[in-house]
């Protein structure tokens, strides 16, 4: 379990990074750590991207349907006007953000703020994802999450799309994606249903 640092003990802020696979708890995570900041007494912001509708257009919600209210914005540079007070930035799919996210997540850092990012750290293809890679190389703290592979029971570090289609970005559920393992992941489509 992730035991957050204190702000006494910091200088400066910090970026917590949690990445993992779909289905595998990042945004229940995500919003785990903002609601202990929130009973901590910190101000917390809270941004999305605007492309992601799924669950809410206003809210981050996880698959577990546990939610909080978010802004969702287009670019990451939009992160950087936050009310004045607040302790705590939380950012949920930062893949789907452009590559600036890193140098503006870094200025919030050195004002002080806590940043807590959640993302794909791969695309469905296996390659890393948008902004994420960044992102681990400059955090502090980095939590891998993983889900279940369904076909074999193993820890799942993929996200294998289960339909045709090419492009990059596709939003999903489960009709279009499922946790894999390494080796399942590897035998693509021979694997059409779960065992």
């Amino acid at each position: 379990m992730f035991l957050e640092p204190g702000f006494k003990s910091q200088r400066s802020g910090w970026i917590e990074v949690i990445c993992g696979s779909m289905f595998s708890g990042k945004t229940e995570e995500l919003i785990r750590r903002l609601k202990r900041a929130r009973i901590a007494g910190q101000k917390v912001q809270i941004f999305k991207p605007s492309q992601d509708t799924r669950y809410d257009e206003r809210q981050v919600v996880s698959h577990d349907d546990n939610a909080l209210l978010s802004t969702p914005i287009l670019f990451s540079s939009q992160i950087l006007d936050i009310p004045e007070g607040i302790n705590v930035v939380g950012i949920d799919e930062a893949q789907f953000f452009d590559m600036d996210l890193t140098r503006h997540v870094q200025s919030l850092c050195l004002k002080g703020i806590r940043i807590i990012i959640a993302g794909l750290d791969m695309d469905f293809r296996g390659n890393p994802f948008g902004p994420i890679p960044d992102l681990l190389a400059v955090a502090e703290y980095i939590t891998k999450v993983h889900a279940i592979c369904p076909h074999c029971g193993n820890l799942a570090t993929h996200s294998y799309r289960l339909s045709e289609d090419e492009q990059t970005i596709v939003l999903g559920e489960r009709d279009k994606y499922e946790p894999r393992c390494r080796t399942c992941f590897g035998m693509g489509s021979l694997l059409s249903f779960p065992i």
